[in-house]
């Protein structure tokens, strides 16, 4: 009886229709409504933004609800001609730098995986991961501390170590939303606290180019600003204390854990849309060997400190020279060459999604929403609450708009004149705006760092970011009143 009265495909195509109907009309509305003048938005410069968010929350589509977000502010700005602005984000997104290095090291990597997992690497680390940490909370702190080990570039941490310790994750039963939420919260947070990575690198750079720091003295002006980047170190403690259970697991995360106890899968539903490995369980080689697991990694790791922390040229390098090795143990150049292929497309969903986040941000900007935001903030702000405002307002605009370091660019120009008028403490203004770009780019569903470690554990991106989302809340709400109290104490 349940399945005749559940609607037919056609039913709910159907529906679809007229619900993407209803919207595109109401956002010709909207559009018709607002003023010819994108700066004179104001309020309206939001309703995107809201519009995103509460889509994404109803309905668990990503993709539709960006690619639904773009056409609305397309519609706000440029009315009629939307299809036409809509081309030029598309382009001017894929001529992006950030998005050809993206494309190239996202494929690229997925390609490596296939490799490995083709030549039996990954099973062979699986086993010998699995022969040393026995325990849940062992396999758990393992994970956590290969993550730790390759945090001078947060990609190269969430997508290493999600290759290299999921498996080993899975022989404990462990659901994926929590491997994926221990890789994630160890990746950016001990990346941004390193001060040899290339978070401190990027920071240190745009701290020198708004006369924050000297030439030659970027790292150490960035190191001042470590200890007051309250919700990286906040977010570790709260994962550690979760792992060893002193914080329960509540919500979603708790929900993935019965589904598990009760027999079901490790990765929540659609996971395979988006995994590395296109949801496929690891082939059993008849003689797994555990230098083809270490030898590609070593490569790409090597290439990457190398070449100055350039994760492009390392994966390339590891492609090319994982090649010749594979090659020489007897693999066929033709099978090593579809492996590749492979990889590439088990990729494109994860791509897809960045580039999507990128136009979201793009469009969002032409609305005037990060102006309006900030203009609001800042507006009457004093110095006491100078912290605490920099970082919820950052935090809140990263978490919308996903757009990770493009974040600093406009945040530091931004919020550096305003503390020295004040007479504040650069660095602690310096250390809540890096805070921010952490915690936004941490749990917002669209981040490349949400994305990339969905894909290397196999972990739906929703499911990833929402059982997330509440430990990341614990941190962030202690790490606010700890710039409140720090900016009346020394303010």
């Amino acid at each position: 009886m349940e399945k005749m009265n559940e609607p037919s495909k056609k039913d709910l195509i159907k529906q679809n229709l007229i619900v993407y109907g209803i919207l595109l009309a109401a956002f010709f509305v909207i559009g018709m409504l607002v003023p010819e003048n994108p700066t004179d938005f104001g309020m309206l410069s939001v309703i995107p933004a809201g519009f995103l968010i509460i889509f994404i929350f109803k309905t668990k589509r990503i993709v539709e609800g960006l690619t639904l977000a773009i056409i609305l502010c397309c519609i706000m700005v440029y009315k009629l001609d939307f299809l036409v602005a809509f081309a030029e984000i598309a382009t001017n997104t894929m001529m992006n730098e950030d998005i050809a290095f993206l494309i190239i090291v996202c494929g690229l990597m997925g390609s490596l995986v296939a490799v490995i997992e083709k030549n039996g690497g990954g099973f062979a680390f699986g086993n010998f991961v699995a022969s040393k940490a026995k325990t849940e909370k062992a396999s758990l702190f393992g994970t956590m501390l290969c993550s730790a080990l390759f945090s001078m570039d947060d990609y190269l941490s969430s997508l290493t170590s999600g290759i290299a310790m999921t498996p080993v994750t899975d022989r404990h039963k462990i659901p994926r939303e929590m491997t994926a939420y221990v890789i994630d919260t160890t990746a950016a947070p001990v990346s941004v606290l390193n001060p040899i990575s290339t978070w401190a690198v990027f920071i240190g750079g745009l701290m020198v180019a708004n006369g924050l720091a000297e030439e030659g003295q970027q790292l150490a002006t960035y190191v001042k600003t470590i200890p007051f980047n309250f919700y990286a170190i906040l977010t570790l403690i709260v994962m550690v204390l979760v792992v060893l259970g002193v914080i329960p697991k509540f919500g979603p995360m708790k929900a993935a854990y019965e589904r598990v106890a009760a027999g079901g899968p490790l990765a929540p539903p659609g996971s395979e849309k988006i995994d590395i490995r296109a949801g496929q369980d690891m082939v059993v080689p008849e003689n797994p060997k555990l230098r083809n697991f270490f030898v590609p990694i070593i490569i790409l790791i090597a290439g990457v400190c190398y070449f100055d922390f350039n994760m492009q040229i390392g994966v390339i390098l590891a492609i090319f020279l994982g090649f010749l090795f594979f090659v020489f143990q007897g693999m066929d150049p033709e099978v090593y060459a579809e492996a590749v292929i492979q990889g590439l497309k088990n990729m494109l969903l994860p791509i897809l999604l960045m580039i999507l986040a990128f136009c979201f941000a793009d469009a969002s900007e032409q609305v005037g929403f990060i102006s309006y935001v900030i203009d609001l903030a800042v507006r009457n702000i004093t110095l006491p609450l100078l912290p605490v405002t920099v970082f919820l307002i950052f935090a809140a605009t990263e978490f919308i708009m996903g757009i990770n370091w493009g974040m600093y660019i406009i945040a530091i120009p931004i919020v550096a004149p305003i503390t020295l008028a004040l007479g504040g403490d650069i660095g602690v203004t310096i250390g809540a705006v890096a805070a921010a770009g952490v915690w936004g780019s941490h749990c917002c569903f669209y981040s490349d760092a949400t994305i990339l470690t969905s894909a290397s554990t196999g972990c739906d991106n929703f499911r990833h970011a929402i059982t997330q989302l509440p430990f990341g809340a614990i941190a962030g709400i202690i790490s606010a009143i700890g710039y409140l109290v720090l900016g009346y104490v020394i303010y």
